[in-house]
């Protein structure tokens, strides 16, 4: 993967206030994970109110997830419910209460289903399903790889996101996919170590996009720890700034962070949320198929 050099805090807001959107009773354990992860969204909504009707919403971002994103996964009704009931107690359990809707990705690290799906999430209604996609997260058994681990973790300016350089490694891989591609980071995470004793470690938590030839194994657990998602579902989040709510409030108070696209067309309700969960499968449900079947599956 290519290296960039960066400096954590350096770009986000002291101490930020509770979140705007989100009541939270207890604090998650763990740190900053979900706890800090949304700097005065209060403000944020306050601001984005007027303009909020003529931005991009549900519809029209499920619209373009329809039309851009490939491969997707069909996956059925039931289930969606299920990921989206799923999502909603993860929150909770982490001590967060949506009083505004705002889109959530939430990944199936389980072997059997590795799947990412995106959601809006209202405070007061079902989830609503937006569409799916493989994805790749941590194989145990070598040395250096993690199990990606669950739970909710928040998007914010306290780990500041960076663009791939697309530089190949010594086997020809570019790890973060092609030049320009959002990496967005999650911090520093514990995680099961794959190797060795298998007892907790450190890794960063990143969700990112992966070279094109290594596209095709999305489904399958392919990385060390972090997230590989399909390039197309990458532009999707990066040009609707569906998890960048704490970026966008950012960019409303002073100069934007460098990694925000100027073309965007960030969509009302913005998010901050990766929920991660394993839903224990022991076998390989039908909607979610090898990688080998994938090839043009469309819902």
């Amino acid at each position: 993967m290519a290296i960039l050099r960066w400096t954590r805090n350096s770009l986000g807001p002291p101490a930020p206030a509770p979140p705007r959107g989100e009541s939270r009773l207890r604090p998650r354990r763990g740190g900053r994970t979900a706890r800090a992860c949304g700097a005065a969204a209060l403000a944020w909504a306050a601001a984005i109110a007027p303009a909020a009707a003529a931005r991009p919403g549900p519809q029209e971002v499920a619209a373009a997830y329809q039309a851009d994103v490939r491969p997707q996964l069909a996956v059925p009704q039931a289930e969606q419910s299920r990921y989206g009931d799923l999502a909603r107690r993860a929150l909770e359990t982490a001590g967060i209460f949506l009083i505004a809707p705002q889109y959530v990705l939430v990944v199936d690290r389980n072997p059997n289903a590795q799947a990412a799906l995106l959601y809006w999430l209202p405070a007061d209604a079902p989830a609503r399903y937006l569409g799916a996609a493989p994805v790749s997260t941590g194989r145990l058994g070598e040395f250096d790889h993690f199990e990606t681990p669950t739970g909710v973790f928040g998007h914010s300016l306290d780990n500041p996101d960076f663009r791939a350089e697309g530089t190949k490694n010594a086997n020809g891989i570019r790890g973060y996919g092609i030049k320009g591609e959002r990496v967005y980071d999650f911090g520093w995470q514990q995680a099961r170590k794959g190797w060795g004793d298998g007892q907790a470690g450190t890794m960063r938590l990143q969700l990112h996009s992966t070279d094109p030839i290594l596209e095709k194994r999305l489904g399958t657990v392919q990385s060390k720890g972090c997230i590989r998602i399909p390039s197309s579902l990458n532009r999707l989040i990066d040009r609707y700034g569906l998890l960048d709510a704490d970026y966008e409030i950012a960019a409303q108070r002073e100069r934007p962070p460098w990694v925000l696209r100027t073309d965007r067309t960030t969509a009302g309700g913005a998010g901050r949320y990766l929920i991660i969960v394993d839903t224990g499968r022991d076998r390989r449900p039908e909607w979610s198929p090898p990688p080998s079947s994938q090839k043009d599956r469309q819902p």
